[in-house]
């Protein structure tokens, strides 16, 4: 029997974290940092295009584009300032 696709639409959605959790892995630090790295990039380039342009109106939304890049940024970024160690300290331990 062939396996059937289920659309998008249709798969079960998992609801959002509501808080981070305590401790922060190293898996997700490694995709923290590059999470960084691409919003700082993007950054960077809305705002070097929105210098180069010559029609204002584009320069303003290449600007505000750059500005919710760095708005993202901004709010990762606190999740790398942790103090991991000591969560982990913190954890109860499992025997």
């Amino acid at each position: 029997m062939p396996a059937t696709l289920v659309p998008p639409q249709q798969q079960q959605q998992q609801p959002p974290i509501s808080a981070p959790p305590r401790v922060i892995t190293t898996k997700d630090i490694a995709y923290l940092k590059d999470a960084l790295s691409w919003e700082l990039l993007a950054f960077k380039k809305f705002h070097f295009y929105a210098q180069q342009v010559q029609d204002p109106e584009i320069s303003q939304i290449l600007e505000k584009t750059g500005q919710m890049h760095q708005q993202h940024f901004q709010r990762l970024l606190p999740h790398l300032q942790v103090n991991n160690a000591q969560q982990m300290a913190n954890m109860p331990q499992s025997n």
